[in-house]
């Protein structure tokens, strides 16, 4: 009898992935960002490992009452790669609520999972998504400030 390899490792075609629904309603940008990042990655699974990928899809609804800092300037700044352009500078409170929360997210995982991972954040400005088939289960982000006591 060998007690050593007991760890279970998940294999490349890992696929218990599951469905997350959150609703954006009154939510901060930033901790929102930090608990999809964490979600996408699949780091509140017991079997996490960041050499596979274990993520999971999220789902976002309500993306336009979403609370962002209005008191702190946040500008996108744009520079085309030609010489003699001019920059674009664009306020983040006037952008779309989607590209907003796609940016934030974005800064928060690596360069090379992000391609990966964004793949799997869908984003709605209303209540109403077409992913009703996967049975998404709904996420009360007041509840989730310790992602370790939050168990599938």
């Amino acid at each position: 009898m060998n007690s050593l390899n007991k760890t279970f490792l998940p294999t490349k075609n890992y696929k218990n992935r599951n469905w997350f629904i959150i609703d954006c309603k009154g939510q901060k940008l930033g901790r929102l960002a930090t608990i999809i990042a964490t979600l996408l990655k699949g780091k509140i699974k017991p079997q996490y490992d960041p050499s596979v990928d274990t993520g999971d899809y999220v789902i976002l609804i309500n993306a336009d009452s979403i609370i962002l800092n209005e008191s702190s300037k946040h500008y996108i700044v744009n520079k085309p790669g030609r010489p003699g352009r001019s920059l674009k500078i664009k306020n983040v409170v006037d952008c779309l609520p989607k590209f907003t929360i796609e940016r934030a997210v974005k800064g928060m995982l690596s360069e090379t999972e992000t391609k990966r991972l964004m793949r799997r954040l869908r984003i709605y400005n209303n209540e109403n998504h077409s992913h009703q088939a996967q049975a998404p289960i709904l996420i009360d982000v007041s509840n989730f400030a310790d992602t370790q006591q939050f168990s599938i």
